[in-house]
């Protein structure tokens, strides 16, 4: 069985290293912010879209209530 996952994605900028983006990946999909920042930066180092891909994800992501 499938459970359904209801969380919003939303930014956790008071969690955050940056802006927040990586840390509230991670709660939306209970993986570690750790993790996502690690694959990010892969991203970054391996094909350079990782960078414009945090970018517009900090851009489009809204902020949680009360961060």
């Amino acid at each position: 069985m499938i459970k359904k996952n209801n969380k919003k994605l939303v930014r956790l900028s008071n969690e955050g290293w940056v802006g927040g983006v990586c840390a509230g990946i991670g709660e939306t999909y209970n993986i570690d912010a750790n993790v996502v920042r690690l694959i990010f930066l892969a991203c970054i180092l391996l094909g350079g879209f990782g960078l414009f891909l945090y970018i517009l994800l900090w851009i489009i992501m809204p902020n949680k209530k009360g961060s």
